[in-house]
């Protein structure tokens, strides 16, 4: 087990990613929870829905994210109530920048933040550990995101539209987990758009097929 995890935590081995697209974000993750080198879960849900079209994608400890996301989770809630209005993707993105640099010496969190608001419309957000924020057209993280930047700097595109958004998150994290020991499993897919949430899902015998030698 990692010697930064505490006694009886789950780490997060991941690979997690979001991408604008024209009218909308798709976010995607692999499955796998890893204890050091036993796979505690292979079907894991990273995507965690914070609001009606906001998400975000959970890597680093597992304990750490889940208690993260269930806070913003309960604030996004009461700033929909105090302002008679959803939060926008950047109010949400904010809230976990605040939280993630005030704990900053205690958590083991990198968040993917992404959603559709009436505001700004599409939006990708990366918090990643240490607590700083950047809004970028996609965002990859998690350990599994080490072995792909080349090919997301490679294929990606201003104004994808939505297939090829999904394929190209569907290729760039099959990839990462064919060479990342703690990404694996399925791939959970969803995709946020002005109508609401779609959520997809590829089997780990449907995955993409590249040259593994």
């Amino acid at each position: 087990m990692s010697p930064s995890l505490k006694s009886g935590e789950v780490n997060l081995g991941t690979t997690i990613m979001a991408v604008k697209y024209d009218g909308g974000v798709v976010i995607g993750a692999d499955s796998r929870t890893t204890t050091g080198s036993y796979i505690a879960n292979r079907v894991t849900d990273k995507l965690t829905k914070i609001h009606d079209r906001i998400y975000c994608c959970r890597s680093g400890s597992a304990a750490d994210t889940q208690a993260v996301a269930d806070i913003i989770h309960y604030y996004s809630q009461m700033y929909a109530v105090q302002h008679s209005e959803p939060p926008t993707t950047k109010v949400v993105a904010s809230l976990f920048r605040e939280l993630c640099y005030s704990n900053r010496s205690s958590l083991m969190a990198g968040i993917i933040v992404a959603g559709w608001d009436k505001r700004d419309g599409p939006s990708v957000f990366s918090i990643p550990l240490g607590g700083s924020l950047h809004k970028q057209p996609y965002a990859i993280g998690g350990s599994g995101s080490s072995y792909i930047y080349g090919y997301c700097d490679a294929n990606y595109q201003d104004n994808m539209n939505r297939e090829q958004a999904i394929d190209f998150v569907k290729n760039a994290v099959a990839l990462a987990m064919s060479r990342d020991g703690s990404s694996g499993g399925t791939i959970r897919l969803a995709v946020i758009t002005e109508e609401g949430v779609d959520r997809l899902f590829v089997p780990g015998d449907q995955l993409p097929v590249h040259w593994e030698g």
